[in-house]
């Protein structure tokens, strides 16, 4: 497994708290915060070995700071959009263009790169590249333009939203598992020969077939279908099929990519679809969405640890996505999940431990690892896509969910906590 360590946990919970204080007292400045040296700050989209002592403010994010060092890095294939979220560089999409319409792009200028047909959903894609000498927002203005009935946008980054920590020590964990016949998800690359997978049934997509493991989604996928005696996922028989839309490269984690996942996962029909990766909201994958929930998909997505006062974070904030917060094991939300009226549960998501790296477990943090709990838990209610049954799995679990906070569906927990049975603590 290639050395993808992220940041010290305590790090990111003490800038969480920071964060909160900072925002819950209404601070009208920005105060300077010195960050220490944090050894192996990493993301799927590319190991970054040190992130050196920093001046940064209190509304920073560890997104933010992975998403500035990732650009840093990398700038000859990424760029800012003009709001400072990462895409991919001189790359624009369009969805479902007609015939016509491309070839009238392309006397003005746009050159067709490539074409992703999305056979699981009958779309295709089109990434064009900007006429010489423009910048992509102004390139994208003009496609919006010359095309007012289309759909176009920035072939956007998403990054993913939780962390691992030291190794930890397993006490066996006995919870009986629940049955699903498979499930869904879109991260990066997952360890199949950790023990907690060795056992597990897999199917995977992505890397032109090269197994690229990561820290992240090998601790997704054993939350989901962890198989051994000492650790056990939420629903260990289920079968996984698992896109790895990050393969270890700089473009890692684009639209373009988790589009073809999203179409291959349709053409296998998982009820349900994980997703812990957070970004922007994007035409295209908004399209995308639309598409997968219409054909009776549920997409578990996590809300992102972008902070309370943070705006919401895509894919989750979408309509008809299952939108999951995290909670500690004394049912306090972290401080810094992002808040909302699209949360629709809480599940844990901190004081717990995954699979990690080299055949380890370590402890983990973040809304990352509360949604493919509340994945799998769906899973078990629906088996294959269909929109009624995804609506009685939704009402099945809501009515199962401990409500806290205030009486009633709220924006910190949604309708309330579940699978809390699920979380196994280090030993």
């Amino acid at each position: 497994m290639p050395n993808h360590r992220p940041s010290s946990l305590l790090i990111r919970h003490l800038a969480a708290c920071l964060l909160w204080a900072w925002t819950s007292a209404h601070a009208q400045v920005k105060l300077p915060l010195q960050l220490p040296r944090v050894p192996d700050v990493t993301s799927s989209l590319g190991a970054i070995k040190t992130v050196p002592a920093l001046e940064t403010t209190l509304d920073a994010t560890l997104r933010q700071v992975q998403i500035r060092e990732l650009l840093r890095r990398h700038q000859d294939v990424l760029e800012r959009d003009p709001h400072g979220e990462p895409v991919v560089r001189g790359e624009l999409l369009g969805f479902d263009i007609d015939a016509g319409v491309l070839q009238r792009l392309q006397t003005f200028g746009f050159i067709v790169v490539r074409t992703t047909t999305l056979e699981g959903l009958g779309s295709h894609l089109v990434v064009l590249k900007s006429p010489g000498g423009h910048s992509i927002a102004r390139s994208l203005k003009q496609l919006r333009e010359l095309d007012p009935q289309g759909s176009y946008d920035f072939n956007h980054i998403y990054t993913e939203s939780g962390e691992t920590g030291s190794p930890a020590t397993v006490p066996d964990h006995g919870v009986a598992s629940h049955a699903a016949t498979s499930i869904g998800l879109i991260d990066a690359g997952i360890d199949h020969q950790h023990s907690a997978l060795r056992n597990a049934d897999v199917v995977i997509w992505g890397c032109g077939g090269r197994a690229v493991p990561s820290v992240h989604g090998t601790a997704i996928a054993s939350l989901m279908i962890g198989n051994e005696a000492k650790f056990h996922g939420v629903s260990p028989a289920a079968t996984l099929f698992a896109a790895d839309v990050y393969c270890d490269l700089p473009t890692g984690g684009a639209v373009e990519t988790i589009a073809a996942a999203f179409a291959w996962l349709a053409s296998h029909e998982p009820g349900v679809i994980n997703v812990s990766l957070v970004g922007p909201s994007n035409a295209t994958l908004q399209r995308v969405v639309r598409l997968v929930t219409e054909r009776g998909h549920l997409i578990v997505a996590a809300v992102g640890n972008d902070g309370p006062t943070s705006p919401p974070l895509y894919p989750a904030a979408y309509p008809g996505v299952v939108a999951v917060t995290g909670i500690d094991k004394k049912r306090r939300v972290l401080v810094e999940a992002v808040r909302g009226q699209h949360v629709m549960f809480a599940a844990p998501g901190a004081d717990m431990i995954a699979a990690s790296s080299a055949d380890t477990y370590a402890e983990v943090r973040g809304t990352s690892f509360a949604s493919p709990i509340v994945a799998a838990l769906l899973a078990t209610r629906l088996h294959h896509p269909n929109r009624a049954d995804a609506q009685a799995a939704l009402e099945s679990l809501q009515h199962e969910a401990i409500d806290l906070g205030v009486a009633g569906r709220d924006n910190t927990f949604g309708f309330g906590v579940v699978g809390e049975q699920y979380r196994v603590e280090k030993k």
